[in-house]
């Protein structure tokens, strides 16, 4: 049984591992003024910080059409004898309905489903991978969609960011509106529940955020997978990975990944955060 599995960038899952799991990964597009790239694609993290750091221009994103996902539906569909895919939450972006309106549209013979993975960044990733490993080792249509729905289950992601800023110019607060009001005295904290983003915390130092990041992951034990998300920060995540090593059966290690343009788009500079996954 070949069960392809297919996800969006905001997975934010390290180019490497989405090639060696076989996962197919949609880029969504950020635009800045005229000038449009796929995420991951025409450019780079560093190209985009960069731009976003020194640049005048605020960016915006967009979601894939039904017509990019219809084109690796159709691809895929080829060889595969199905096909899951596993998408950003459907509250705050139109791919996952995108990718629905492809399914319906596409004439591939096999069976395809789309689920609504209520998360972001690695939250979203930690799914992605365990449906993945599930895929790579014959699973079913349904083994694979139900491994990918109780991780759903156990999935979290939480971040530290250095300013609201960006979060609140991209009109991405929603449920963490509370945070605006001390914008410029804290170090705001956000965890993704149902789908929406929530305040977690107001360290008033980055340096405090950080260790209730450690505090909040270890709150979640027994974990089984652990991810340290950075925007342009690697030597604060390596660092912070390590710190985390203990929380993971031993020979296991917390993995390094990086908040994506689109992403990176209302993290701003400077965001750490952690995607983990609850052992079960």
């Amino acid at each position: 049984m070949t069960v392809k599995v297919v996800t969006d960038s905001t997975s934010d899952i390290p180019p490497e591992m989405a090639r060696s799991l076989g996962i197919t990964v949609v880029p969504l597009n950020v635009t800045f003024g005229t000038e449009t790239f796929r995420d991951g694609v025409d450019i780079s993290a560093d190209q985009f910080y960069d731009r976003l750091i020194s640049g005048s221009v605020t960016p915006t994103t967009s979601q894939p059409s039904p017509g990019d996902f219809l084109q690796v539906f159709d691809e895929l569909g080829g060889d595969a004898d199905a096909i899951l895919a596993v998408h950003l939450s459907s509250k705050e972006s139109g791919t996952y309905n995108s990718a629905v309106q492809a399914k319906d549209q596409s004439d591939v013979r096999c069976p395809i489903e789309v689920l609504d993975s209520e998360q972001f960044s690695m939250g979203l990733g930690m799914i992605v991978i365990a449906a993945a490993q599930a895929a790579s080792d014959g699973g079913s249509l349904d083994e694979v969609v139900a491994v990918a729905r109780g991780a759903m289950a156990r999935s979290q992601c939480f971040a530290l960011f250095d300013t609201l800023d960006y979060l609140q110019r991209g009109g991405r607060v929603g449920k963490a509106q509370a945070l605006v009001g001390s914008i410029l005295k804290i170090k705001p904290m956000i965890i993704i529940r149902d789908g929406r983003v929530h305040p977690l915390a107001k360290p008033r130092t980055f340096r405090k955020g950080v260790a209730r990041l450690q505090e909040v992951a270890r709150g979640f034990e027994p974990v089984e997978s652990v991810c340290v998300l950075h925007s342009t920060t690697p030597d604060i995540a390596g660092e912070l990975a390590e710190a985390l090593r203990e929380l993971l059966p031993e020979g296991s290690a917390p993995f390094v990944a990086r908040f994506g343009p689109v992403l990176g788009t209302y993290t701003g500079p400077g965001a750490v955060g952690i995607g983990l996954l609850r052992a079960e």
